[in-house]
């Protein structure tokens, strides 16, 4: 229950929707409900079954009030008209008129409570939606280690979808379904005390039998939308890797892999059918099954004159109790179907609730300029329990170069997302300038810095928002200049479109070195005062790494920079080269300093050179 309100809380701002639906939705009901009243008129008219004493008494124009006697009366009293004046024949087209204009502003007001729910689904599943790609966009780099990309795109995908086919499709079934069952049962009561207080004794064993079968269904549902999670994920991975699998002969393993989660996700839904399609066939037994003993029950007593109902109104009675049964069995069907809801939504929420690991102080302060340095103290750093970076103490001053050498796994990488604050020490602290990077706002952190990665990261989009991604007012000089200080201005000016191209999902349309010399492109327009470089030439080959090297020397220039790489001939010229073994600093000093120790720098050289 706590999960369904924490739904529907999402249309709070839509307060105002609520009281027209509301509105709407009654309007509709009531108007329904007179559809069906005015078969019992039809009736005596036919039947000729118009007692003496309600001829009178309906020859009086009614004293106005708000209750179902004043209508009926005041009705009654014009039929009663039309029937003297015209006849048979004229009365009949009288109810006919009624009913008709009746069924139309029944169905109308139907249609503007459906148009109205459908806006405020359609908005109150756009928030949920933003909501949790707002929190996952903010989320940590930690916790992208730990989940699986599948399955969050499945969250906000197949899971705020399922919400919405269950739990915020079922808005009608909170209100209206109740609202029509409520207000036939009053009009049921205003015709037969007692035989609708039969009905009630009857109705709850239905209901009692549906609701135990709901219960069973939401283990089943959240398996289900676990298992619609990994199967994304394995879309996903083998989309990303389909060179590799073709390489290496692994499509039989792959699609092994797909066809037994298929399988799961298949065999999980069978037995949610089970229960999910005995809830409708049931309810309608159950019900059928009600009218029935309503039939035998009241039937009995009009046959032997113990009812206040006659024949047609005994008719009337069993048309309008049928009528209940189809909001009825939309409640237990609902309830079935809700269950798939909650547990998506049990899943978007625990998504939603995670507390970002870093996170802004209250009173942290805009970073404003760069001036002075930045100082790694006593710093430490875990992946939850295995160690990583041991007791760092390093100072990058301005307008430096430093560049972090070693063996895989030592810690480069780690060393450097601590700068932009992916990451916070576990230990120790790191500043800039003197001041905690805590104690400053991480936006204004990181729009003093520029990042150029090993693997390109580029989005399916023209080359131009590429390169000025980020900044939404650069100007198509301002890009064409980043584009020529990166090399990426000749080739790109051969492209189709120029600036203008599509470079396909993760710029799959352009070679490694394109890639990489756009996303230096992207750095040298937002013009940072500290560079991160990891490993940016590592993965290219000679032409492309000249190139991507001459720009990279360029990008540099007059730049704090923090560089990490394997191949130490692209930073010999570095102002201060730091060798990291095991999370630990053991040398630091320029390439010939180091060279002159005879230590693991050097037999990192000498390894590279031979």
């Amino acid at each position: 229950m706590k999960t369904y309100l924490r739904i529907l809380a999402y249309a709070r701002p839509l307060r105002r929707y609520l009281p027209q639906y509301i509105l709407f939705s009654l309007l509709g009901i009531i108007f329904g409900l007179i559809n069906f009243t005015l078969l019992k008129p039809l009736f005596d008219v036919l039947f000729g079954q118009v007692k003496e004493a309600d001829i009178a008494q309906y020859r009086q124009m009614p004293d106005f009030g708000l209750s179902i006697d004043y209508f009926t009366h005041l009705f009654n009293h014009y039929f009663l008209q039309i029937t003297e004046t015209h006849g048979k024949v004229g009365s009949l087209f009288f109810v006919c008129l009624v009913i008709v204009v009746s069924v139309f502003l029944s169905n109308l007001f139907v249609y503007l409570s459906s148009i109205t729910l459908a806006e405020i689904r359609a908005k109150v599943i756009r928030s949920l939606r933003m909501d949790i790609f707002g929190k996952v966009s903010d989320l940590h780099l930690g916790f992208f280690s730990d989940e699986r990309k599948g399955d969050l795109m499945s969250r906000i995908t197949n899971d705020v979808q399922e919400v919405e086919n269950s739990i915020v499709s079922s808005l009608k079934v909170v209100f209206k379904e109740p609202a029509t069952i409520i207000i036939y049962f009053i009009a049921l009561f205003t015709m037969s005390f007692k035989l609708t207080l039969f009905t009630l004794i009857l109705l709850p064993i239905s209901g009692t039998i549906i609701s135990e079968i709901t219960k069973r269904l939401k283990k089943k549902a959240r398996q289900s939308q676990e298992s619609l999670g990994r199967i994304v994920n394995i879309l996903d991975e083998t989309l990303s890797g389909m060179r590799v699998i073709k390489a290496f002969n692994a499509r039989p393993y792959v699609v092994d892999k797909f066809d037994q989660e298929v399988n799961r996700y298949a065999n999980i839904n069978v037995s949610m059918a089970h229960k999910n399609e005995l809830a409708s066939p049931l309810s309608q037994f159950m019900g059928v099954s009600v009218v029935a003993g309503i039939l035998l029950y009241g039937g009995t007593m009009v046959l032997n004159n113990n009812s206040a109902l006659d024949a047609s109104e005994f008719f009337v009675y069993i048309v309008i109790f049928s009528q209940i049964l189809n909001p009825a069995k939309a409640i237990s069907s609902a309830f079935s179907t809700i269950q798939r809801g909650l547990a998506s939504g049990e899943r978007i929420f625990s998504v939603i609730d995670t507390k970002p690991a870093i996170a802004d102080k209250a009173d942290a302060k805009a970073m404003t300029t760069f001036n002075e340095s930045i100082t790694f103290k006593n710093v430490q750093f875990k992946y939850q329990d295995e160690t990583v970076l041991k007791d760092i103490n390093l100072t990058i001053p301005k307008g430096k170069t430093v560049a972090l050498v070693g063996p895989s796994g030592g810690g480069k990488s780690t060393l450097a997302d601590l700068v932009p604050r992916f990451y916070d020490p576990a230990e120790g602290e790191v500043l800039l300038d003197g001041v905690s990077l805590q104690d400053y706002t991480t936006a204004s952190i990181r729009s003093k810095m520029g990042i150029v990665t090993q693997e390109s990261i580029l989005f399916n989009d023209t080359i131009f928002n590429n390169i000025a991604f980020g900044i939404p007012d650069a100007s198509a000089e301002n890009v064409e200049q980043a584009a020529r200080i990166a090399n990426a201005h000749d080739f790109i000016i051969e492209s189709p479109q120029g600036y203008q191209t599509e470079i396909g999902d993760r710029g799959s349309r352009l070679s490694g070195g394109q890639r990489q010399r756009l996303s230096i492109a992207r750095a040298v327009l937002k013009n940072p005062d500290i560079l991160i470089l990891d490993e940016a030439t590592s993965a290219l080959d000679s032409e492309s790494e000249r190139l991507v090297q001459d720009a990279l020397n360029k990008l540099m220039q007059n730049r704090t920079s923090l560089v990490i790489a394997h191949r130490l001939s692209t930073i010999q010229h570095a102002d201060m080269i730091v060798v990291l073994k095991h999370g630990e600093i053991v040398e630091t000093g320029s390439h010939t300093e180091l060279l002159q120790l005879n230590g693991l720098y050097k037999k990192l050289n000498t390894m590279q050179t031979l």
